[in-house]
């Protein structure tokens, strides 16, 4: 009998051998297949993570660790710009607790030196410099690959991934993953800043909206009951506050407490319509301010003109430095008599409907914009109106509104528009709504109108 093995030990022995590499390959296969699956889960946390986190720094706090894992290094660090453009270690991770501080330290030391230099003006912040100054404080052997944070194309960050491994190298795989990481970054502080202003625009928003609601409660919520007049207004403002002005002044004291409700035979009625130059809430401040002066100088018992000088000198030196100037047309209606006195200070002149002649005139003085000049002069006139008469205050809104190829409604088509509305409307509430619905169908309804629209209608029955 041979002393020799028998060939089925060589056999198995062959067949040993070439399971080897199956073996070794399928391994390969699935280590890569678990590392593909961890980046992935990784990758999945950190997009689950950007949507759900409403806090910046929460998130920032992730990101050095993600780009870490992802890449099987021992660390990374996440600089960020200031806004006054220096450079911070903003967030670090490092697998090695005891080596944290060391390297923590280091990257502060980098970081504060580029500072430095660049408060020198010898440098401007760049990735060359990072580059050395993180080279140089945490020695030529570790491996370090970085790449820009760029937020709508303008560089607010690195992101660094290092390694002191000297087998560790930037494969393009790891590169790109490093790159996904500080995109995601990018898109939070976007997305961060973008709700910094949303939340700004909602407090402005809201901070409007309340000065709105101030400017609608002084303006008359109603026209008065005033003996032989018959009244009608609208005030339509381009923004949310709006620099046009109307009024129903009671003019002495006993008439305030009941100013809404009818009159006294003998009672006269201030009635004032004002334009602040600008718009917005400044214009709005302005006419707010405005409205109190002009109350009290009304209970003085001063004559139009006198009212207007009195009040062009104590408003003048807001008005200056502010650089805005006010428009204004200021009447008293006697109920007795039907005198409508005024003084005009570079307002529109109101238009005045003779129901006798069926003919249109201006009322106008001679008079300087408040604010313009403290010692302006301003002239007193007045108007008797008879029965079926009826006068319009408006602002230059209307007459400026434009339609889309740049043609203004102007004082004529508003003359021409008045005219018919007096022939075929029978009350001051319906002229104002004809004549609105004249300079919207002018500039057409898709339009907003830039400027604000204020329009006063009274009538004598």
């Amino acid at each position: 009998m041979s002393q020799f093995p028998s060939h089925p030990t060589d056999s198995n022995s062959s067949t040993t051998k070439d399971v080897t590499p199956v073996v070794a390959l399928k391994e390969l296969v699935s280590r890569l297949h678990r590392e593909q699956n961890k980046i992935q889960d990784l990758l999945s946390s950190l997009g689950f993570a950007l949507r759900s986190f409403n806090n910046l720094n929460q998130f920032l706090e992730l990101i050095p660790l993600m780009a870490t894992r992802v890449t099987d290094a021992e660390g990374s660090a996440l600089f960020l710009y200031k806004p006054n453009g220096q450079i911070r270690l903003e967030q670090l991770h490092w697998q090695d607790s005891q080596q944290r501080k060391n390297i923590r330290k280091a990257l502060e030391t980098a970081s504060s030196q580029i500072t430095l230099l660049a408060n020198s003006g010898s440098a401007t912040i760049s990735t060359r410099i990072l580059d050395d100054q993180m080279h140089a404080v945490l020695g030529p052997d570790v491996q370090i690959f970085g790449t820009a944070i760029l937020v709508k194309h303008t560089e607010r960050g690195w992101l660094y991934v290092l390694s002191r491994d000297p087998e560790y190298s930037w494969t393009e795989t790891r590169q790109k993953l490093v790159r996904l990481v500080a995109d995601q970054t990018a898109v939070a502080i976007d997305n961060d800043e973008l709700s910094v202003e949303l939340r700004k625009k909602e407090r402005l928003d809201q901070e409007l909206e309340i000065g709105a609601e101030i400017q609608r409660r002084l303006l008359p919520r109603q026209c008065p009951n005033i003996p032989g007049l018959s009244l009608a207004a609208r005030c339509k403002p381009a923004n949310h506050v709006g620099g046009d002005y109307y009024d129903f002044i009671p003019t002495n004291q006993n008439q305030l407490q009941s100013q809404l409700q009818t009159s006294p035979e003998n009672a006269s009625w201030g009635l004032v319509v004002g334009d602040v130059m600008g718009k917005g809430v400044p214009a709005g401040l302005i006419m707010t301010m405005l409205r109190g002066m002009l109350r009290g100088e009304v209970l003085h018992g001063n004559s139009p003109a006198g009212i207007l000088q009195n009040l062009n000198r104590v408003m003048y030196a807001d008005l200056e430095n502010s650089h805005r100037f006010v428009t204004m047309f200021y009447s008293e209606y006697d109920p007795q008599t039907r005198i409508l006195s005024y003084s005009n200070a570079a307002h529109n002149p109101p238009l005045w409907w003779h129901a006798a002649t069926k003919t249109v005139s201006q009322l106008d003085t001679l008079g300087m914009l408040i604010g313009l000049d403290a010692n302006s002069e301003y002239e007193n006139a007045q108007a008797q109106l008879e029965v079926g008469d009826r006068v319009i205050y408006y602002t230059d809104g209307l007459t400026d509104a434009a339609a889309a190829g740049g043609d203004r409604f102007d004082e004529d088509n508003l003359v021409t528009s008045f005219r018919t509305a007096c022939k075929y409307c029978n009350t001051p509430q319906e002229i104002v709504e004809y004549l609105f619905d004249q300079v919207e169908n002018f500039i057409g309804s898709d339009r907003q109108n830039t400027d604000d629209m204020t329009l006063v209608v009274l009538q004598i029955v």
